[in-house]
């Protein structure tokens, strides 16, 4: 009953091909995502990007497929494929609907390898206050609306009690306000053997979460007009304070190797096996940790927030889109609304309180991205479970729905996570200061953007 969609990942090698693809500009991004909301689409839906592997994605298909079953719908399964897409863009060969990280969509829109959406949306009545205002902004460039939204992954710390337990740690003690407080409650926590981690006390989730915890210190890494500001200095001090909690627990070469033996996703997972006290995490994971309750997992959990004590999030989730060249714009559309829908959403939740109910277990929440199908779903489905620290988990995900934020969208959005993300690596593994890594990271990323922007 796992929904499992992990961050998307742009390799370096993807942004060359992004680039040299001749996918066009934002001139000839051909059309508008034209579709009558009253027509009846045909032919055949090609689908990219969209695994529809488990009960909540295959109940919506299924929807469409009862809606439009004059469509016949070709879902290439497997996650998003950079290459594979621009490729298939380049050649006039482009699928009709593809699924994909929101923070691609700003590159993509900007080289025209995407289109605007805003006349799908109003011929086909889609009502966008539907979805959360985070989600939303993050698929729009310029005033313009690129793709519909769907799923909503927040942050807040999960916890292992037994490891709190053992070194006489409350778990109030597992907050991200006091930072100085954090490092002390780390380091009680932590274990080491001949030297190396045994035990993790806290780990920052670096160099993914370096967003979150530059936003905890108050920067804003992408600014509202998309221009990078990688080495805001609250980022700086941000990525010191990570790199610091890193070193304190053995070294990031150190770390890292005992970190990637966890079984993340085994019911005898690095909580299970006493490898981790406490880390920042998406709410998908608290759907994988069920199978660990058999095995003694005591899960505890706490809000991430700003140095202030104010919860604070950053969002992910995907989004659909429809590449310049689509042939089935109208299915495509209609694709969208239905997949995203609250009627659809609602199917969902109802598959999967069946597979629940198969597995006798409880239901953990679903992050939809629609805040209406949100608050349904929640109302009818959502019931205490037993398990108090389950309880508290699911809990402080639904309240950090409404305080998540995400990067603001940007023409080079794409090229400045890939910047960040080696910068922060090299900031880690000690190949660079914090300020060093970040001032390169501003650079390259500048320099992707000051070309996107031109257009």
């Amino acid at each position: 009953m796992k929904h499992v969609r992990l961050p998307v990942v742009l390799a370096a090698s993807a942004l060359v091909v992004t680039s040299c693809a001749g996918v066009g500009t934002k001139d000839n991004a051909g059309g508008s995502g034209n579709s009558s909301g009253d027509s009846t689409p045909s032919g055949t839906l090609n689908v990219m990007g969209f695994s529809g592997e488990d009960e909540v994605a295959q109940s919506r298909i299924d929807a469409f497929k009862a809606a439009y079953p004059t469509v016949t719908v070709k879902n290439n399964k497997g996650d998003f494929d950079a290459q594979q897409f621009l490729t298939a863009v380049s050649s006039g060969n482009p699928p009709d609907v593809v699924y994909m990280d929101r923070n691609l969509i700003g590159t993509y829109a900007a080289k025209g390898a995407i289109q605007p959406l805003d006349d799908c949306i109003k011929n086909n009545g889609i009502d966008t206050s539907q979805y959360r205002e985070a989600a939303m902004n993050a698929v729009k460039l310029k005033d313009k609306t690129y793709g519909i939204p769907e799923f909503y992954t927040v942050v807040v710390n999960l916890i292992s009690g037994k490891a709190l337990k053992s070194a006489g740690v409350p778990t109030t003690d597992i907050q991200t306000a006091d930072w100085d407080k954090l490092e002390a409650t780390t380091k009680k926590l932590a274990k080491t053997k001949g030297g190396r981690p045994a035990r993790i006390g806290f780990d920052p989730k670096m160099p993914d979460f370096f967003p979150l915890w530059s936003m905890a210190n108050g920067a804003e890494l992408v600014k509202p007009g998309g221009e990078p500001n990688l080495n805001d200095p609250k980022a700086v001090e941000a990525l010191a304070y990570a790199v610091k909690l890193v070193n304190d627990q053995g070294g990031w070469s150190n770390f890292k190797t005992f970190r990637d033996t966890f079984d993340l996703f085994g019911e005898k997972n690095q909580f299970i096996q006493d490898q981790l006290a406490a880390f920042p995490i998406e709410n998908w994971y608290v759907n994988v940790l069920l199978d660990s309750r058999k095995n003694g997992l005591e899960l505890q959990s706490t809000m991430f927030t700003d140095r202030q004590g104010q919860p604070i999030s950053t969002v992910g989730g995907s989004a659909w889109v429809i590449p310049k060249g689509a042939k089935n714009v109208d299915a495509a559309c209609k694709w969208a609304k239905t997949l995203t829908s609250v009627d659809t959403w609602n199917k969902a939740a109802e598959a999967r309180m069946q597979t629940v109910t198969k597995n006798k277990s409880f239901f953990t929440g679903l992050f939809t991205g629609n805040k209406v199908a949100d608050e349904q779903i929640k109302a009818k489905y959502l019931k205490p479970t037993g398990d108090a620290g389950f309880d508290q988990a699911i809990n402080n995900y639904y309240n950090s729905l409404d305080v998540a934020k995400a990067l603001n969208p940007s023409p080079a959005g794409a090229e400045i996570d890939a910047a960040w993300k080696s910068q922060v690596a090299k900031a880690l593994a000690g190949q660079a200061t914090p300020q060093a890594a970040l001032d390169q990271a501003q650079k390259d990323a500048k320099t992707a953007y000051d070309k996107a922007a031109q257009g």
